[in-house]
């Protein structure tokens, strides 16, 4: 009788034992797909920022194709309507439709000025309320330089239509300028233009990111 007793305990003992590796197993199935789900989602994060990384260039060719004026000659004009020392110019192709080109005058005070795409017009300017260091610190960076920002666009032009120049100093200070056919860096004393290694190195950081 006391054997018997002793065998239905061991046997309850284990069905308890089964269940509780059979919870533990259901567990691991349970968090298998949840972690597989985070992997896909994270793909598609990837995926949406490559389709935007896309759309983005694809909206800049469209407006450099639909734009008759230059970089060149847009930062030419803002320079006519607002003296000083351009560091700056943006196609914008947000609906905007206009070059934004940033102007640094003597003091600092930092100005945007819009140029209308298809007639060159002045369409107005903007004072930066911004801290106007920044300005400062690119009369700094473009002492002594050679090339202005006009001359770079001008310079970058035989890699393809310009639709974005700014002057990059982290670093060794230099032009920076988009074109429909990449990214280009300009000399500041020589105007020797050359491929931007760097963003093509920070493209793959982000790839494998």
């Amino acid at each position: 009788m006391k054997r018997n007793i002793v065998i239905a305990t061991v046997a309850a003992a284990a069905l308890i034992g089964g269940g509780t590796v059979a919870a533990y197993a259901s567990g691991d199935d349970d968090s298998a797909p949840t972690q597989q789900q985070s992997n896909v989602r994270v793909a598609d994060d990837r995926d949406d920022a490559d389709d935007a990384t896309d759309d983005d260039a694809t909206e800049a060719r469209s407006a450099a194709a639909a734009s008759k004026v230059t970089a060149a000659d847009a930062i030419a004009a803002a320079l006519k309507h607002t003296p000083g020392t351009a560091v700056a110019a943006d196609l914008d192709d947000d609906g905007k439709d206009a070059w934004d080109v940033d102007v640094v005058k003597s003091d600092g005070t930092e100005y945007t000025v819009s140029v209308s795409p298809s007639t060159g017009k002045v369409l107005g300017a903007q004072r930066d309320a911004d801290d106007d260091n920044d300005g400062r610190e690119d009369l700094a960076a473009l002492k002594g330089a050679g090339v202005d920002a006009r001359e770079a666009a001008q310079a970058a032009a035989a890699k393809g239509t310009v639709t974005d120049v700014d002057l990059d100093d982290d670093g060794p200070a230099a032009w920076s300028v988009e074109t429909t056919k990449g990214e280009w860096k300009v000399d500041l004393k020589t105007g020797k233009v050359t491929q931007d290694h760097d963003d093509d190195q920070d493209d793959r950081d982000g790839d494998d990111a």
